[in-house]
């Protein structure tokens, strides 16, 4: 039976419907959003009909894609000439951010702006919603390396997206480089250049040597310009994406945004996923003050009241207590689909599978980190650890900002490890995690967590045994005691013959009796523990029917490593 507030999942109320003569169908959460936003008189559709009478040009948004160690980052770091490289780990970008450069193009100054997203494999979701809010990819291959898996993935990511592709072939000053090759492998995944009559701009770079790189952003222009139509309307509302947000000590949440249509100024109330606030601040990528930010513009924005999730769109509300109520609605929604996720609905047809998952081990894990992307690429890979049925991964919590008792609490209550991605406990949280024995564990690299977390689910799973052969004897000649039953006289063929191990009888190559034991060892007129190879010795089994021409073969279960 459920409870009157209790959450169902889909299924069931499709089953409930069909009973009842209903025909039940349940709406995407986009649509389920649209009729909220409605409901406060907040018209998308009618919006998108103002729009198009209010059109202005406004610069291109740009995404650089490729493989790890490629060189994205320097690249980006060649663009904005800042370094970030050094402060990484591993050289993995493992934030998301968002900068603008002006370029001289044909005797003015275009803006583009710019969007990184890290290149290790466990950030493919982050770089899928990279190509959604972008108008185009730079596809970074280094001369030296050629096509890997994850440039291919990119080029995958970009062309579901519809969105083009300059490719800036990078290293060209290494030994090595064989940028020709480059054009020739990509020529495979549909990626033609100019030269070899298609509609592909490639670049020679050296971003170390900060060579091309001005050719680069021109061939951005270019492309923009032939295949692209980019205009938003300035005048009104701002909607947009968080790119990524972060809670900081001194400033609270900050949501790094950019801005698809209308104009972001301070004092407006936002409404960004679940979260809601009142803009109090803003600072484009330099980190200076700006007190607006039209289509196309990244800025860091402070006021929300708490951190939404990377890749949420945005909204300004009428007021704060719309953008409150709309962003409490959502919170809601988010919160049943969540409960009607983790309740399974029990059939009789799978309640043998229910009490078998008795069986089942489950890792209970809180993720806490210091940006929402990472957390999210960081759940998103660790859910992928798959190790058999026997062991369950639960994720029963996640996070931006430092370690709180709060985690510690629910890792308290639901036996969980607490996992620290370039965070730590807040004062005094340490000591109560000790205090009530919650483990917690700090990362700074990704595929370290990842690493660890797949052990300890391969530790959970049950020992599996196999059996190991220690040793066969023949028996020669078999002597009847009154006291003893029948010996064996018997001569060890190979491997050991150890008193008390697992025997098997074996006649003419059939097993003749199993699960016997070798009850004592003589050799010669003592009583040993083994008897090695070569040697003869007595061997009772507390088995009557043996025979001479009968081997004895010995054998132990030994705890197997898994994969």
């Amino acid at each position: 039976m459920a409870t009157a507030t209790q959450s169902l999942d889909q299924d069931t109320f499709e089953a409930l419907g069909a009973e009842l003569g209903y025909d039940v169908k349940v709406v995407s959460p986009e649509d389920e959003d649209r009729e909220l936003l409605e409901s406060f008189d907040i018209d998308l559709e009618a919006e998108e009909l103002e729009d198009l009478e209010n059109m202005a040009p406004r610069p291109p948004v740009v995404t650089v894609m490729g493989h790890v160690d490629h060189g994205k980052t320097k690249l980006l770091d060649a663009i904005r000439h800042t370094d970030v490289v050094d402060t990484e780990f591993g050289g993995i970008t493992q934030h998301i951010g968002a900068y603008q450069v002006k370029v001289d193009h044909e005797g003015r100054k275009r803006p583009i702006t710019f969007i990184d997203t890290p290149g290790h494999e466990a950030f493919t979701a982050m770089r899928a919603r990279g190509a959604q809010v972008t108008d185009i990819a730079i596809l970074v291959v280094a001369a030296d390396d050629g096509v890997m898996p994850q440039t291919v993935e990119a080029i995958n990511h970009a062309q579901a997206a519809d969105v083009p592709i300059v490719v800036a072939v990078n290293k060209i000053d290494k030994d090595g480089a064989n940028p020709d090759k480059i054009r020739s492998q990509l020529t495979e995944y549909g990626l033609v250049a100019e030269e070899y009559g298609g509609d592909v701009m490639f670049v020679d770079i050296s971003a170390k040597q900060r060579k091309g790189i001005h050719e680069l952003l021109e061939a951005v222009l270019l492309t923009a310009d032939a295949a692209l139509t980019l205009e938003a309307n300035p005048t009104t509302d701002a909607r947009g994406v968080a790119i990524e947000a972060n809670l900081d000590k001194g400033r609270g949440a900050v949501a790094t945004m950019l801005v698809q249509r209308g104009t972001l100024r301070v004092g407006d109330s936002l409404v960004v996923g679940s979260s809601h606030g009142r803009v109090r601040a803003m600072f484009d990528d330099t980190g200076k003050d700006v007190s607006e930010a039209g289509p196309s513009t990244p800025v860091a924005v402070l006021g929300l009241t708490s951190v939404p999730r990377a890749g949420d769109s945005f909204l300004v509300a009428p007021d704060d207590r719309t953008a409150r109520q709309i962003a409490d609605k959502r919170e809601a929604a988010e919160r049943q689909a969540l409960l009607a996720k983790r309740r399974k609905r029990v059939s009789l047809e799978d309640f043998d599978k229910v009490l078998a998952e008795g069986e089942v081990d489950t890792l209970n894990l809180v993720i806490k980190g210091d940006v929402s992307g990472a957390v999210e690429a960081l759940e998103d890979s660790l859910l992928r650890i798959d190790v058999g049925d026997e062991v369950a991964l639960r994720i029963i919590h996640r996070g931006v900002g430092a370690i709180t008792q709060n985690d510690v609490n629910l890792a308290t209550v639901d036996n969980a490890v607490i996992i620290g991605f370039n965070v730590r406990p807040a004062e005094r949280v340490a000591e109560l995690a000790d205090a009530e024995g919650v483990e917690i564990k700090y990362y700074n690299v990704i595929y370290s967590a990842i690493d660890d977390i797949e052990a300890a689910l391969k530790g959970m799973l049950k020992p599996v045994y196999e059996e190991v052969a220690l040793g066969s004897a023949e028996i020669r000649q078999v002597f009847r005691s009154g006291k003893f039953g029948n010996i064996a006289g018997s001569i060890v063929r190979s491997g050991t013959i150890r008193r008390g191990a697992k025997a098997r009888l074996v006649r003419d190559g059939v097993v003749v009796a199993d699960n016997l034991e070798i009850a004592s060892l003589r050799r010669e007129k003592d009583d040993v523990t083994e008897v090695r190879e070569g040697y003869e010795c007595g061997i009772t089994l507390g088995y009557k029917d043996i025979a001479e021409g009968d081997v004895i073969e010995t054998w132990e279960m030994r705890e197997k490593a898994r994969d």
